[in-house]
């Protein structure tokens, strides 16, 4: 079997994003959007807040799960086929996909010598990010979320705008005309109440799990020493997704290896209550192989690189893989919570997707995200596995292309800061010439700040004031003290 590789960078397919911030929407729809954020992920924000303090040991728990996903990236070539060894001997067969398009061609594949021409699929990031639900329509074969946000999004042929509640920037009368305009079996009289949107996806899903021949799953964790495949979530329709098929395709990024099963104890600990906030998940499913008589009898693993070992090779932006898709960095971070997910243009939104994406597509395609922090280290802190978010976002933004007149203009203030004394003059030349404009803004205004600069520094204050050198520097006052 093929063995993964580092592919050239930019070989994955994750769409590549707008220019940050988003082009104006209309006012509604962002009033809209800004305050479902708002409210989800302070609500998310809270309830973390407090299961998280009632474990005595959270910061020896981030810590073990640090160590465990440090020692994975270490020892990765040795766990893939450790793994391989023993999901093999357990009754399954595993495939290795050096990027999306060889992924879904081996779903593609092992999808049709099943004769079925459709597929129910349990909620994986990593299938959006290969693409496949475009790639099994360009088969003819029909793939079918049951995630009830990811079955909102399909129907309204939208994309995820958070990793936790992917329709989050709908409501719920929305909800329900997507329902009535894309569900043939919806009731004509389908009300907007949570519980009749929540009844009518589920008798539609129903008769989808009930007649699947073939379901598509991810993995939130895969243990080398046993094989096993864990999925957590909070519904249900996995647990139908992963036992009712005959077939069961699991597609795996190669960096949710744990090294045993007893390393499960520390991520079962600390995702439900970083995503969720919950103490446990409802679901969670774990599944090694095939069991004869009892569940799917034809189980299949996709291992995917798909530009994870060019990440693996990078020591600064490698403890991205670490991330266990828990999105608390989403739910504390000021820009995600001001622009929402769409803005990224990517699979992986908000601070994790901003160092995640451009590292598996290549930073020149995604000069933009590095950029979409303020760097204030909420997500650093919130992380279960300490992924030290705000030093990647500073190392990817030193591989970004910068223009010319950037770098020059750099170079030479590098150049003037580097000297205490020319910094200290550059200071004196610079309050000088500003001082009268200074004073008349701060006449006009009551702040030194200017609000428009002509063109190219415009690009600056399109969205921010300039601020103007103060009257007085600090060591000027503290001389005078």
């Amino acid at each position: 079997m093929n063995r993964p590789v580092a592919p050239a960078t930019g070989s994955g397919r994750i769409r590549t994003p707008l220019p940050f911030p988003t082009a104006a929407r209309p006012a509604v729809a962002d009033t809209q959007l800004r305050a479902n954020l708002h409210r989800a992920t302070r609500t998310i924000r809270d309830k973390r807040a407090r299961v998280v303090d009632e474990v005595p040991d959270w910061e020896a728990l981030r810590d073990a799960g640090s160590a465990i996903k440090a020692d994975v990236q270490r020892r990765l070539p040795e766990l893939l086929e450790q793994f391989e060894a023993s999901a093999t001997a357990a009754g399954a067969t595993v495939h290795w996909a050096r990027d999306a398009a060889e992924a879904c061609r081996i779903v593609v594949e092992l999808t049709r010598a099943t004769g079925a021409d459709e597929v129910v699929k349990v909620k994986s990031m990593a299938t959006q990010e290969i693409e496949l639900n475009e790639a099994l329509e360009a088969a003819g074969i029909a793939a079918y979320e049951t995630d009830l946000a990811e079955l909102i999004v399909q129907l309204g042929d939208d994309t995820p705008s958070h990793i936790l509640v992917p329709a989050i920037h709908y409501n719920r009368a929305q909800i329900r005309e997507i329902f009535q305009r894309r569900m043939p079996d919806v009731p004509a009289d389908l009300s907007d109440e949570p519980s009749a949107l929540a009844e009518a996806a589920r008798a539609h899903l129903r008769r989808r799990f009930l007649s699947a021949r073939v379901a598509v799953s991810g993995a939130n964790f895969a243990i080398a020493d046993t094989g096993t495949l864990v999925v957590v979530e909070s519904e249900g329709n996995g647990r139908m997704c992963l036992t009712l098929p005959e077939t069961l395709i699991s597609v795996v990024g190669v960096e949710k290896l744990l090294p045993t099963f007893t390393d499960l104890e520390v991520f079962l600990q600390l995702l439900p209550r970083s995503s969720t906030g919950e103490r446990m998940n409802p679901y969670t499913s774990l599944w090694t192989g095939v069991t004869p008589g009892d569940g799917p009898q034809d189980v299949h693993v996709v291992l995917v690189d798909n530009g994870r070992s060019a990440v693996l090779a990078d020591p600064v932006g490698r403890p991205a893989l670490s991330c266990i898709r828990c999105s608390a960095c989403l739910n504390v971070c000021p820009v995600y919570e001001r622009a929402g997910g769409h803005a990224y243009g990517s699979v992986y939104p908000g601070p994790i997707g901003a160092i995640l994406s451009p590292q598996l597509t290549g930073v020149a395609d995604n000069a933009s995200l590095p950029y979409a922090s303020t760097l204030c280290g909420a997500c650093y802190d919130v992380c279960p596995v300490k992924i030290n978010i705000p030093e990647i976002l500073v190392h990817l933004r030193q591989q970004a292309p910068h223009p010319l007149a950037e770098r020059a203009t750099m170079g030479v203030l590098s150049w003037v800061m580097r000297s205490p004394r020319r910094w200290a003059a550059a200071l004196r030349l610079a309050r000088t010439g500003a001082g009268p404009l200074g004073a008349y803004r701060e006449r006009r205004t009551g702040a030194r700040t200017l609000r428009r600069l002509p063109w190219p520094i415009s690009a600056w204050t399109r969205s921010r004031d300039l601020p103007l050198p103060a009257a007085q520097t600090f060591r000027e006052w503290w001389g005078k003290q």
